[in-house]
């Protein structure tokens, strides 16, 4: 079983590359219904094989999600996902692992 330690671990992995953090912004601004393959490819201006690649990461690290209509792919932030690794950053800020917070 992987520890949440490690599962966030993995996440910003994931989102410490910079076409990888600009395809997350990407989609994210997107909305609950996503972007298309096509239409992110044309944002971070990557060839189809490398952008793959850098969706399969991301999507694998759990913070996005896809699915696909016809011919088309596409890809969407995982809100819930996401919201839970900012609420762990932030969790116990300033109480060195004390209850609450303090900021």
């Amino acid at each position: 079983m992987t520890s949440r330690l490690e599962r966030h671990a993995e996440q910003l992995g994931a989102l410490g590359h910079p076409v990888r953090l600009a395809i997350l912004r990407f989609v994210v601004q997107a909305g609950p219904e996503g972007a298309a393959a096509g239409a992110i490819q044309a944002h971070v201006d990557l060839p189809a094989s490398t952008l793959s690649h850098h969706l399969k990461r991301l999507v694998d690290a759990g913070v996005m999600q896809t699915h696909g209509e016809g011919t088309f792919h596409f890809y969407a932030a995982d809100y819930a996902v996401l919201r839970t690794l900012t609420d762990y950053l932030w969790e116990d800020c300033c109480k060195k692992g004390n209850k609450g917070r303090c900021c």
